[in-house]
């Protein structure tokens, strides 16, 4: 029998699938409960809270916003990688991911892969890396016994990887390399979708380049879609087609990346922006500098969550939370300086 929501009663309107999209996240929650003496719940922390976008397939979102906004938990709740949602709803080819069964789930784990941010804490060190690319293709039965080396010599020569490689172990590899062997895990199984959580933050400039491109051209070759998670502006700007910038669990702008970085409209996205460097030591850098710190996200401030830090907050602010707003086609803005 197929497992329920959590929620029976969603305070959202349930979307209708659309064939575009090979991904529709429509209004998702994840709160982690803390629990004081004798276990009991006396409150939780609000790591995803109503997250709404929709992914179109062959194409890359990028996912920015400060440490502790709740970019990794996003990717990692849609995957299903973090026990059960809160709330909302989590489409994929038009089925609601956490309604599966066990057996269907395990069938789509195919579909769905992550590279993770550190590739040396996500490789099992007791295994060479032919045993940590193949295992899975082993166990889903990807391709027969007989065409099983060759499979795998081909995956590992499309991400940058020689056949003598597989009797190695992880801690013998450069950490370009084993990133590398991270995103040959998660391609040997064919996945139609990829979260890349800051697969480039732990590398050298350079080995980052190479990074990108290797995803790129994988992206051509295979009609991949990822979602892109980072801090780092630059990076998203090159390899993302759409981008959302996250803030205390709340995606408070979405749209085209051309539209994002031409014309930012939350205060915080322009705050964002202002921080990237320009490589022209004479130019000089228009700095907005948000005052204070990132408030709790088990005690969020009411209203819209980021009028304690924006130079712009009002009365209006921090009483009532504002609505997502299309400003302009296809560009999102939850402000209240856009929802006269």
């Amino acid at each position: 029998m197929a497992k329920k929501s959590q929620i029976l009663t969603p305070d959202y309107t349930p979307v209708e699938y659309d064939p575009q999209y090979i991904l529709m996240v429509n209004h998702l929650k994840k709160y982690f409960p803390i629990k004081g003496s004798f276990g009991k719940e006396i409150g939780a922390v609000k790591a995803v809270d109503g997250v709404t976008f929709n992914l179109k397939r062959g194409t890359t979102m990028g996912l920015v916003g400060e440490s502790g906004c709740g970019k990794t938990t996003t990717g990692r709740v849609i995957l299903r990688l973090s026990g059960d949602k809160t709330g909302g709803q989590v489409l994929f080819n038009g089925q609601e991911v956490y309604d599966m069964s066990k057996k269907e789930m395990r069938d789509l784990r195919t579909k769905m892969q992550i590279i993770f941010q550190d590739p040396f804490s996500s490789l099992s060190p007791r295994l060479p890396v032919g045993e940590i690319i193949g295992e899975a293709v082993k166990e889903h039965g990807v391709v027969p016994k007989n065409e099983y080396e060759d499979y795998l010599d081909k995956v590992m020569d499309e991400c940058g990887l020689q056949p003598f490689h597989k009797d190695r172990y992880p801690h013998e590899f450069s950490g370009g390399q084993r990133q590398r062997i991270c995103i040959a895990r998660a391609l040997a199984l064919n996945p139609e979708f990829v979260v890349c959580d800051e697969p480039v933050s732990a590398l050298d400039v350079s080995i980052q380049a190479q990074i990108i491109n290797l995803l790129n051209k994988l992206q051509e070759e295979r009609n991949l879609t990822y979602l892109f998670i980072s801090h780092d502006l630059s990076v998203v700007e090159h390899i993302s087609d759409t981008v959302g910038v996250m803030y205390l669990g709340n995606l408070v702008e979405y749209g085209d990346k051309k539209d994002i970085f031409k014309n930012p409209l939350h205060p915080y996205t322009k705050a964002l922006f202002s921080a990237i460097p320009i490589p022209d030591p004479k130019a000089k850098m228009n700095r907005i500098v948000l005052e204070g710190s990132i408030p709790s996200p088990a005690n969020p401030p009411q209203g819209c969550k980021f009028h304690t830090r924006c130079p712009y907050a009002t009365e209006r602010c921090k009483c009532e939370a504002p609505r997502q707003v299309e400003v302009e086609p296809g560009h999102y803005c939850v402000c209240h300086l856009y929802d006269k």
